[in-house]
């Protein structure tokens, strides 16, 4: 493992789960960490429980509701005004909705919050990513992308919603966007790969507004079986730390084995097509060139 002592971390969706998780464990190994969560009450508490733990005082908490675009670019500003760069993006954080909600940006949130979030913060990040000496990107993503599709007559599911097929297109929207990424950062200092960190037992479900008791029951005896957050981070830990990916880009791993993904993650014309809808719906242009976005909004 590479030593990751002198590096900047940043992981979203940090307050539990395997976020949580991957942010205490890097804290344990001396990075600098920056926690991006939802809520101030539960972000202070993961702060002050990851530092009293692991005594390392090096971490910091940024509040930002990711189902907001405009919480996303006043986010990127305050860690710009803090920091110089990035070493490590760990693009954590997710949601399952079981019934149809909007954001506030009038937009479908399992898109909105899976994919869209990430697609926003990365590129509004990348200038700082490009400052370090050698930058990683983590997309968290999962299994479930493999019986996804990209329905680009209806992105946001306004005829018919389902939670799982909802979910099923962000998973598979992660990794074309992980690849896509790759390519277009192929000669730069940064490498972009996708993991999915298996079967973990996490808050999900019970963050659902719409989940009903008995699911949340029935999850809670289902969770017994699932994988622990903090064996699922290694997962993570890996991919940020291990010198064999040093050079590695555009991969997809399960339990730290490089895998091929579903056929679909390869369509280069898949991909430019949803970068494209993807810069509309967060009215960003990036240079594809010099890797900066242009932005479509003042940040206030």
């Amino acid at each position: 493992m590479e030593s990751l002592n002198e590096k900047i971390c940043l992981v979203t969706g940090a307050n539990s789960g395997i976020g949580k998780a991957t942010a205490m464990r890097l804290a344990e190994l001396g990075t600098t960490v920056i926690l991006v969560i939802r809520n101030h009450n539960r972000g202070e508490r993961t702060l002050n429980e990851i530092i009293k733990f692991t005594g390392n005082k090096k971490v910091y908490l940024f509040i930002a509701d990711l189902s907001s675009q405009t919480d996303i670019q006043n986010l990127a500003k305050t860690i710009k005004e803090n920091f110089d760069r990035i070493d490590i993006l760990i693009n954590n954080a997710g949601a399952y909705f079981s019934q149809r909600h909007i954001t506030v940006d009038g937009i479908e949130a399992t898109f909105a919050v899976n994919y869209l979030s990430r697609f926003l913060l990365t590129n509004l990040l990348l200038d700082l990513i490009l400052n370090s000496k050698q930058g990683r990107i983590i997309d968290i993503s999962g299994e479930y992308h493999r019986k996804g599709k990209i329905n680009f007559k209806d992105l946001e599911f306004t005829e018919k919603y389902s939670g799982l097929e909802a979910t099923k297109q962000a998973k598979l929207a992660e990794i074309l966007f992980t690849y896509e990424l790759a390519r277009r950062l192929a000669n730069t200092n940064v490498t972009v790969n996708s993991v999915h960190p298996g079967a973990v037992a996490t808050n999900i479900i019970y963050n659902d507004p719409d989940a009903h008791l008995v699911k949340k029951f029935a999850y809670r005896i289902f969770s017994i079986f699932l994988k622990n957050p903090f064996k699922a981070a290694e997962n993570i830990i890996y991919l940020a730390s291990s010198p064999e990916l040093n050079d590695g880009t555009g991969k997809y791993f399960i339990d730290k084995n490089e895998v091929l993904s579903a056929d679909l993650t390869y369509d280069e014309n898949l991909a430019q097509k949803l970068w494209k809808a993807s810069e509309e719906m967060t009215k960003i242009k990036i240079d594809k060139k010099e890797h900066q976005p242009k932005l479509n909004y003042k940040v206030e």
